[in-house]
């Protein structure tokens, strides 16, 4: 009789000990899972940051496409490069096929969304070596509005990415011109590092 209390509790105190452990592995389970979700959600913020960047690059690229030969955007006057990728270069006027202009080799790109309108803004600098900004906003109904300011449109919590494109001329090949577009993430989220580079040949 007396020895039954004795057992009843020893059983009560393994059972204690017992739901502990499987709290302490279910917790460590818990904190796996969780890392493995917060990894998950930034890969593919990464991976949405990263195809924002490839569309700015193609669209840049297809800008600096439809120059002619002769136009000073895309031309390379002195030495056998014009631009930079590592560096902000320009505003420098170039002459080419009898026409001066400014030409600079970088802008900065903004886009912002809301209320489903999507709206980027371009900054970079006009003929004179002003700062200029060129903003383009996409409405849900299909319309498109743009405008130019000499002043910052300022977007709220908007992403930001620097392009920069460089022009080599004679390369791959004698005659031919290799336009290389580097973008870069500017302000992502937890110092996310976002860089995307694309390169074309053309005359």
């Amino acid at each position: 009789m007396d020895k039954l209390p004795l057992v009843r509790r020893s059983q009560r105190g393994f059972t204690l000990l017992e739901t502990l452990f499987a709290v302490v592995i279910l917790s460590v389970g818990v904190m796996a899972l969780a890392a493995l979700m917060s990894k998950s959600s930034f890969e593919t913020e990464r991976a949405r940051y990263m195809s924002l960047a490839t569309q700015l690059a193609s669209e840049k690229m297809e800008d600096l496409n439809r120059y002619p030969s002769s136009d000073p955007v895309v031309a390379v006057t002195s030495g056998t490069t014009a631009g930079s990728l590592t560096s902000d270069s320009g505003p420098t006027l170039v002459t080419s096929g009898g026409i001066s202009k400014n030409v600079s080799y970088f802008d900065e790109v903004s886009l912002s969304s809301s209320n489903g309108a999507i709206t980027e803004v371009i900054k970079g600098v006009d003929g004179s070596g002003s700062t200029q900004y060129t903003s383009n906003t996409q409405r849900p109904d299909g319309t498109n509005v743009s405008s130019t300011s000499s002043t910052d449109p300022t977007l709220a919590s908007s992403l930001k990415f620097d392009r920069r494109w460089i022009i080599e001329a004679d390369q791959p090949v004698a005659g031919a011109r290799r336009v290389t577009v580097l973008v870069s993430l500017l302000n992502g989220p937890g110092n996310t590092q976002v860089t995307f580079q694309m390169s074309m040949v053309r005359p």
